[in-house]
């Protein structure tokens, strides 16, 4: 827990005692509220089981008097206006060795929640698994459903809802079925792999896919269509003398993920035939004998030059 997060809760306000309170009165509050918000009483109700959690940190702090006395130690800095440095203005990374001691206050936070002293009941340990989807399960969400086996080597059936546009490595959160705990049980992640797709790849939020185009249409251009994951299609225009490798955007057929939509990246493939026939060769060696005075490789020679 980090120290900004310990000093800011009022752990007597949460065992609902006074900050004089005696430790029995401490002991017989903080009984009171574990009976009442136990998990193994209250099945299914988070609110109470987020209370418990509270409930039981405060008091691992408050039933123990030396850590106790620093934690009163670091709430009063802190009420007082935060910690300062020497020299006056808010710490941001200097020596406390004064407030403390000599001590580090990192130092002081960490003995709050470390070891030894009297520990209240804990959360099961969470757990991990792996599963695969399709890429367009991960574009558009799935449902998993997985059989695990349990700590006491029985199977449960867990279905995990996958939301859509995540990434291949993603980890979901399932809450509550992990391992059992005296505080509740922890929670099951979720490693996802994706599985890749023929044509579509992504980037970020952008749907990325290669069309093939011919010649003619590279040269002419062509109102082509792209074909998009929703099983719709799109048209692009290809602007006479597009180069081959060049990428188009489409606005908004990307991959929605919350409440933003990336662009559709179309990247042109110019095929070359393999075989001219007939009039086709022709008008190619018509092309030919008109474009003779070009030389397209004339920067190359220059350039090698340099």
């Amino acid at each position: 827990m980090a120290a900004k997060d310990l000093y800011e809760k009022d752990f007597y306000k949460v065992l609902g005692v006074d900050k004089k309170a005696a430790a029995d009165e401490i002991k017989r509050k903080y009984r009171g509220l574990v009976k009442d918000l136990h998990p193994d009483t209250n099945h299914g109700d988070s609110a109470k089981e987020e209370k418990f959690k509270a409930v039981s940190e405060a008091y691992e702090i408050l039933s123990d008097a030396k850590k106790r006395a620093e934690y009163d130690e670091a709430r009063s800095l802190f009420e007082r206006g935060g910690f300062r440095a020497p020299g006056g203005g808010n710490f941001q990374g200097g020596d406390f060795s004064d407030i403390f001691g000599g001590g580090n206050p990192q130092d002081i936070f960490a003995n709050l929640f470390g070891g030894g002293g009297r520990r209240g009941p804990r959360k099961g340990q969470d757990l991990q698994t792996e599963a695969t989807i399709t890429f367009r399960e991960s574009i558009f969400g799935t449902n998993l459903d997985l059989r695990l086996s349990t700590d006491r080597g029985a199977a449960q059936n867990i279905t995990a809802r996958v939301p859509a546009g995540v990434n291949d490595g993603a980890k979901i959160r399932v809450k509550g079925k992990g391992a059992a705990g005296e505080a509740g049980p922890g929670d099951l992640f979720i490693l996802l792999h994706v599985k890749p797709h023929p044509i579509f790849s992504r980037k970020a939020e952008n749907l990325l896919v290669t069309l093939p185009i011919t010649f003619t249409e590279a040269a002419l251009g062509a109102d082509v269509k792209v074909p998009v994951m929703s099983g719709e299609e799109v048209t692009v225009r290809i602007a006479p003398g597009t180069p081959n490798g060049r990428t188009l955007r489409v606005k908004g057929r990307g991959i929605t993920k919350g409440s933003h939509t990336g662009d559709l990246l179309v990247t042109v493939d110019v095929q070359v035939p393999q075989r001219v026939d007939g009039k086709a060769l022709e008008a190619l060696r018509t092309f030919a004998e008109e474009t003779a005075g070009e030389d397209v490789r004339a920067e190359l020679a220059a350039k090698a030059k340099q």
